[in-house]
């Protein structure tokens, strides 16, 4: 359902690599209907190799075909037609991680109480096997924590920045030229599609259902090429990271810009591509890097994944890999135990950047509210004032690395700090994480 980028991949890797799957699979993996609403393009790209349907519902209806791949996207009729081809008995692959995040609990409900496979590795980090990773791979090990750079436009837009010394705005235009981010880009810069696969890999992980709505989720729109360039100056680099991390009181969840050491491997992840650091209690930090999306990297994981159902089609599902990795009534006992915490009960450490009045006693007054609200201080840098404001400028930007400290303690602090008469303008405030 669907051959635009995705699901012209797929027909043509198929294709191409039909006798090595085979060989993997024990079976052959042949695509027989396509429906599009275009069907002129879809034929195009088919040939006479398949039926070509303006209707996805005839796919459903077709007795003969054992999976259906959605490949349309959306909350929408994609939602309507993947719970209709469960019903139908039918297997679905999908890399839908929109549609996962927000309705993945009645999706894998539906398709365990009929005994189908739903299986989504191509929603998050394209062609990176992540999802096998964290349900398969490391299913020895108590994971602590995710982070991954897992939106490939915000981190060539960042890295952009970076490189040129531009502003957003500058960038994002850039980037919509080569296509590499939608006429629409919201979804993208806002943080959103990367909040979709962080609440997928933070389910996986922990065992727990999947709460998109309870994800913090902020993008890259206010940042200035004058932090990326302060984070430089201090040893780090500006990434935008879906988060997620067990605690004592429960799971963060979170999508937000951060500071990340430029020693780091993902720290040098540059360009439109992914990377997932995943920390384990046995085997300790793992990397996973390569193209997050694209026609062919995408294909790679859903050719997989029907690979997958074509090898155990016909098993007993209760031998199955569940779909959330933990066995399925397990995950509301340790939704109840383990609760996605809200944004200011997190632990981390801040980059604080402060424009204020070049005079005496600002910093002592600014440390001092800190110290109140028990936020400890890493390090400060005073800007030259005409390095900011240009010659005979009276005003000068104060860099602030804390320790870690509670988000709450740390919105009360700058509220105080931000109504002082010597700040001049909001602060910025960037999360920073070590990923030791």
């Amino acid at each position: 359902m669907g051959i635009g980028t995705v699901g012209s991949g797929t027909f043509n890797v198929l294709e191409r690599n039909q006798d090595e799957i085979r060989r993997r699979a024990g079976r052959g993996i042949e695509i027989t209907m396509v429906a599009d609403l275009d069907t002129a393009r879809a034929k195009s790209v088919v040939g006479d190799k398949a039926q070509v349907v303006g209707d996805a519902r005839e796919i459903i209806a077709n007795p003969e075909i054992d999976v259906v791949v959605e490949l349309i996207g959306g909350y929408g009729i994609a939602k309507a037609l993947v719970l209709e081809a469960i019903a139908a008995g039918k297997h679905v692959v999908t890399a839908n991680k929109a549609l996962l995040a927000v309705h993945g609990t009645e999706i894998f409900k539906a398709a365990a109480e009929k005994g189908v496979m739903v299986a989504y590795e191509a929603a998050v980090a394209g062609g990176i096997p992540i999802i096998k990773a964290l349900r398969e791979g490391l299913t020895a090990n108590s994971i602590q924590w995710v982070a991954g750079i897992i939106n490939g436009t915000t981190n060539f837009i960042l890295s952009e920045m970076r490189d040129k010394g531009l502003d957003f705005e500058v960038v994002l235009k850039e980037a919509q030229r080569l296509g590499y981010a939608e006429a629409d880009p919201t979804f993208d810069i806002e943080g959103v599609d990367a909040a979709h696969k962080a609440t997928l890999m933070s389910a996986i992980a922990f065992g727990i259902p999947v709460q998109f709505d309870k994800a913090y989720v902020e993008g890259i729109t206010k940042l200035t090429s004058t932090d990326i360039r302060y984070a430089e100056q201090l040893g780090y680099r500006i990434k935008l990271l879906g988060i997620t991390k067990r605690t004592d009181k429960g799971i963060e969840l979170r999508v937000h810009p951060s500071l990340v050491p430029a020693k780091r491997l993902i720290a040098n992840v540059e360009g439109a591509m992914n990377a997932v650091v995943v920390h384990a209690d046995a085997v300790g930090t793992t990397l996973y890097y390569g193209k997050g999306a694209g026609s062919e990297p995408t294909a790679s994981a859903v050719i997989a994944d029907l690979v997958d159902i074509a090898r155990m089609d016909g098993s007993d599902p209760a031998h199955r890999v569940p779909a959330l990795a933990f066995q399925s009534h397990t995950l509301a006992a340790a939704g109840h135990e383990l609760p996605v915490l809200p944004m200011t009960e997190v632990v981390t450490s801040y980059y604080l950047r402060i424009r204020v009045a070049d005079e005496a006693g600002v910093l002592a007054k600014i440390t001092g509210l800190l110290a109140g609200a028990g936020i400890s201080i890493d390090a400060v840098l005073q800007r030259e004032a005409d390095e900011v404001g240009g010659e005979g400028s009276t005003q000068t930007d104060l860099i602030i690395l804390t320790h870690d400290t509670r988000e709450g303690d740390m919105n009360q602090a700058l509220a105080e700090i931000q109504s002082l008469p010597t700040v001049l303008a909001p602060i910025t405030r960037i999360r920073k994480e070590e990923l030791n």
